[in-house]
């Protein structure tokens, strides 16, 4: 059983209500009756009495958890605490997929160095699907590449700013100009990552702004499928310079010279406001680059 539900269950009793307690653990409500629904059936009693004018209370079984739930709780910290200092614990990082490919095996490797006994999970998803893990407590930290947000109950720590690259086949006919400016790029075919990215929803709404037409050729899932498919044949493609340095160092792609101030995005570390910092988890954070005093 998720420890979160009795944390969530406090926040209900102390709030009483639903609403608000949603709003301060910064869930969706759904999300808040559904873990009140499992505590209760797991139980196999009410736990709150319910009335017509939306009010709420304890039941005689919800003060009896109440107070046992909060003796749980403290008991989890402090073994929490003991166990990470001895390096111990677990740490789950919900990223995509070119981050967790060429930024965080660095980091990673870093603190498994200095918590050895520390797991280490690193789960890859969409944007939207690594922001609520976060805010559902299915993931430690969310890293993504973004510009700041102020969303409620969440907290964003700007990591590094990353530059976004214009790559083409060598042989292109735009390889080798010294300078192309946005309208070189008309009805030019692109080889695009899927449509929840938010560098291709970046570079989509660049195009469009400034009227210059454009043609999806490819639809691929991962920065390695678009690099290996514009090495293979042609087309454009809009990609985290880290994510193709090796190539272009190589002289296997050519990066298009074309200086626009909106192609860049940074690397967002994103925690839940009320999440409890492990000594481990603030080393892991720390060897990602962020300072301290960010968080």
């Amino acid at each position: 059983m998720d420890l979160n539900y009795f944390q969530t269950f406090r926040e209900v009793a102390v709030r009483q209500s639903f609403t608000k307690a949603a709003e301060e653990l910064g869930y969706a409500q759904s999300s808040v009756t559904t873990q009140i629904q499992k505590l209760e059936k797991i139980y196999q009693v009410k736990l709150f009495e319910r009335y017509n004018n939306n009010k709420i209370r304890l039941t005689s079984a919800g003060e009896e958890l109440f107070l046992l739930s909060g003796q749980l709780l403290e008991i989890f910290e402090h073994s929490q605490e003991k166990l990470t200092k001895q390096g111990g614990g677990s740490l789950t990082i919900a990223t995509m997929d070119s981050l967790a490919s060429y930024f965080l095996p660095a980091p990673i490797q870093t603190t498994r160095k200095q918590y050895p006994e520390l797991g280490i999970r690193l789960q890859t998803d969409r944007e939207d699907m690594i922001l609520q893990k976060v805010r559902e407590g299915e993931a430690d930290v969310g890293l993504i590449l973004a510009n700041a947000s102020s969303e409620t109950g969440l907290q964003w720590i700007t990591i590094r700013e990353e530059p976004l690259v214009l790559i083409v086949n060598t042989d292109h006919s735009l390889a080798h100009k010294q300078k192309i400016e946005l309208s070189d790029l008309a009805d030019e075919e692109w080889i695009m990552p899927e449509d929840t990215c938010n560098y291709r929803q970046l570079l989509e709404r660049v195009l469009r702004t400034n009227g210059i037409p454009y043609k999806v050729g490819l639809e691929l899932g991962s920065p390695e499928a678009i690099k290996r498919s514009i090495m293979a044949g042609s087309g454009i493609s809009l990609l985290p310079q880290m994510t193709a340095m090796d190539e272009i160092r190589r002289e296997e792609l050519a990066v298009l010279p074309l200086d626009h101030g909106e192609f860049r995005l940074e690397i967002q570390l994103v925690i839940h406001t009320r999440k409890w910092v492990s000594h481990a988890l603030r080393q892991f954070i720390a060897n990602l680059g962020a300072k301290q005093t960010e968080w």
